[in-house]
């Protein structure tokens, strides 16, 4: 159990004060000792002195994704390289990745914030934790893992993949509560409904922490119902540290704790503040980071802000579950794609137009399967099926290599793919959340 009561439940007041005091150092600290963050505060006409209250944050210039791609790799980093004790890296908006360092105390701030996030759902000592996010470059696995730990439960580090051989480890190792996606538990139930396994009868697995992907609360009541399984959502990204945010036993939005972070809402287009139960763009200022702090990241995703006090006394601020973004990033199976990522691939191949593709995706039983149309150059295209599947598989592999995920390709003949006057339509979603 990892419960602070006097953190938890600290009056609003409080909190905004101890917000503030965070704030203004994090401030302090940036203006003098980091070309990056002084640069965009004295572009935007802002000094330390200028932040006087908490809503003077307001003030302080957003950054955005474009800010990691054009800083790539460490130049936004604020420790000394001998400090950073571990990278991430996740999917930027081109080929160039969005790369975030750790120190030892970021490493520390993530695990506790995971930590309290398990605590609140009833995770601790006595259960075993099955982590079915991926380990490796993505953060998913590794922070759920150190929580896990942290809190007193037995890991069982499966990542994804092998589901059958999961079910038999689940089985076997008493497994009482997952990590994963959601549409890789529903998945598991298929798998285990066709080995003769019933997942309330035949293993203890009552909770699951699912995110990295879009799911609606149609989909809580079906693995609540149809698995018997307690459906709790995470939240977080790469840039803020990773998955940290969960909502609690009481299942009314997920709470960001304050005195690690401060959470806006935004009007998209306006860039104007907006309040609680107004829905709009999520603005996060993360406080607590060394290596790579973040100060009013706008993260795209779309959500409402929720102030009251929640029915279990934590005080810190809730959001309500992410409705959609306000950019063309899809998420595949726990991936987020970028369609210029695909353009900037299929540029670098000659014998397609890179220019002229459409992506559909959909949903067959539980998993998202993404396909790409690509027009081939007139040059290029042949009547020989063996060099066209050579081709396809080339593809087929350089986008899997760029996008981490596997993609079915289509070849297609030149001239052939719809063209657009104005905005291209690129991408067909056909999938029911």
């Amino acid at each position: 159990m990892y419960w602070n009561q006097s953190i938890e439940c600290m009056p609003i007041g409080e909190l905004k004060k101890l917000q503030y005091k965070s704030l203004k150092h994090l401030v302090d600290h940036l203006y003098g000792f980091n070309s990056f963050y002084s640069g965009k505060m004295k572009e935007s006409g802002v000094r330390p002195d200028d932040i006087r209250s908490l809503d003077d944050i307001v003030k302080l210039p957003f950054m955005n994704k474009s800010d990691l791609r054009d800083n790539y790799p460490t130049k936004m980093f604020t420790a000394p390289r001998k400090d950073v004790v571990r990278y991430h890296v996740s999917s930027g908006t081109t080929g160039k990745p969005t790369l975030v360092g750790y120190t030892k105390n970021d490493i520390e701030f993530w695990t506790d914030s995971l930590a309290r996030a398990l605590t609140s759902i009833g995770i601790g000592d006595g259960d075993v934790m099955q982590v079915a996010y991926g380990y490796g470059l993505f953060t998913g696995g590794l922070g759920l893992h150190y929580g896990a730990e942290k809190v007193g439960a037995t890991v069982l580090p499966t990542g994804t993949g092998s589901t059958e051989r999961q079910l038999e480890l689940m089985i076997d190792l008493d497994v009482t509560s997952i990590a994963c996606t959601p549409s890789y538990l529903i998945h598991m139930g298929d798998v285990a409904k066709k080995m003769g396994i019933d997942l309330r009868k035949d293993t203890k697995l009552r909770k699951a922490v699912l995110g990295a992907e879009p799911w609606s609360e149609n989909m809580r009541q079906y693995i609540e119902n149809d698995l018997g399984v307690q459906a709790f959502d995470i939240y977080g990204t790469s840039e803020i540290s990773g998955p940290m945010f969960t909502e609690c036993a009481e299942k009314d939005g997920i709470h960001v704790w304050g005195d690690t972070a401060i959470v806006e809402i935004i009007d998209p287009d306006t860039e104007e503040s907006l309040g609680p139960g107004e829905e709009g763009e999520l603005v996060m200022t993360v406080l607590k980071k060394e290596a790579m702090p973040m100060i009013r990241y706008r993260i795209k995703d779309l959500t409402t802000l929720i102030e009251d006090e929640c029915g279990c006394g934590r005080t810190s601020p809730r959001i309500k579950r992410i409705t959609g973004r306000t950019d063309d990033m899809l998420i595949i199976r726990g991936i987020n794609v970028f369609p210029s990522q695909v353009e900037h691939t299929l540029m670098q191949i000659d014998q397609v137009d890179g220019k002229q593709f459409m992506i559909s995706v959909d949903r067959i039983g539980a998993l998202d399967y993404m396909n790409v149309q690509v027009e081939m150059r007139p040059e290029a295209f042949s009547d020989k099926i063996d060099d066209m599947l050579k081709l396809k598989k080339y593809i087929s592999s350089e986008l899997k290599k760029y996008l981490n995920i596997a993609v079915e390709v289509e070849l297609m003949g030149p001239n052939t793919l719809p063209r657009f006057e104005g905005k291209a339509k690129r991408v067909t979603d056909r999938r029911k959340m």
